[in-house]
């Protein structure tokens, strides 16, 4: 990856991204899930897709990270359950105007986009808003925000509502227990790299309010489901059969609303990027993007 950089996308909101491959390659936005910084995209996995040929980009949404953070107070766990959202809070539509404030500054008129969770939420709002920017949308592990399918497990629930780590080594801690919980129980569960990756970004940021505001923006947003049926970007979407965040059928009703997507699911996988799911993940992404059907890269 590049140095980590900073862009002024407009309305007060700085991002901090970075790059990775040729730079005159076939531009890749990956857009990141919630409460989950850009570093939460494993090195090797973004390695493998700048082989490709890709120019691979990644950042971190407002509430995480290195960019800017919002300074109200997110309403407790219970209450965005309930829907009570406060005034002042922001939703999908505004982080999608923040991803595309990035691509202005970074002068990409069109590009491949892929998220995750959360994430996938966002590439879906950008999609459909902004069709001209989108050449290709990559949809993993997501939902249309649709009641009653692609929720959480409620032992997943239990697990967000813990109180927030206080020290590095809860941080790190905390990490390990829940992607234990929700990741891939079909592939093999590497502590190391998450540990690594969880106290990274404890030094990166160590505010767990944004986690709650980016979850209000989740909840803020609604059924998006009509929405989403007007994107027309040829459309990918991956999700795994053991997904304790983002149940699957979420992956299903995201593929039922947007015409002539592909859905692949992928047996064991979680709800996270395992090394034994890289290659054929970046298979996916890349044969997605390659395809004659699509426009030019």
């Amino acid at each position: 990856m590049s140095e980590e950089r900073f862009a002024d996308v407009g309305r007060g909101i700085e991002l901090c991204y970075a790059e990775a491959g040729d730079p005159a390659g076939r531009p890749l936005l990956l857009v990141m899930g919630l409460g989950q910084q850009m570093i939460a995209w494993p090195d090797g996995f973004v390695d493998l897709l700048a082989e490709r040929g890709f120019r691979v980009i990644t950042f971190d949404n407002r509430d995480a990270g290195r960019s800017t953070h919002a300074d109200y107070r997110p309403p407790p766990l219970m209450a965005i359950l309930r829907n009570r959202i406060p005034a002042e809070s922001y939703n999908l539509g505004d982080l999608a105007q923040d991803t595309v404030g990035l691509l202005d500054v970074l002068g990409l008129e069109r590009v491949h986009i892929a998220g995750v969770s959360m994430g996938g939420m966002i590439a879906q709002t950008v999609a459909a808003r902004f069709p001209q920017r989108v050449r290709t949308l990559t949809s993993i592990m997501s939902t249309t925000g649709a009641r009653k399918v692609g929720r959480p497990a409620l032992s997943t629930w239990m697990l967000m509502g813990g109180r927030p780590p206080r020290t590095r080594e809860e941080a790190v801690t905390r990490a390990v227990k829940m992607f234990r919980h929700i990741g891939s129980h079909g592939f093999p569960f590497d502590e190391d790299s998450l540990r690594a990756r969880a106290g990274a970004a404890w030094d990166r940021d160590r505010s767990a309010a944004g986690l709650g505001r980016q979850l209000t923006a989740i909840f803020a947003s609604g059924d998006r489901t009509e929405e989403v049926r007007r994107i027309t970007a040829p459309t990918l979407v991956v999700h795994g059969d053991r997904d304790r965040m983002v149940h699957p059928s979420g992956g299903q009703v995201t593929h039922e609303a947007i015409a002539g997507s592909r859905l692949v699911v992928i047996p064991g996988l979680g709800h996270d990027c395992p090394a034994g799911v890289w290659p054929r993940l970046v298979d996916l992404i890349d044969e997605h993007a390659q395809d004659s059907t699509h426009a030019p890269a």
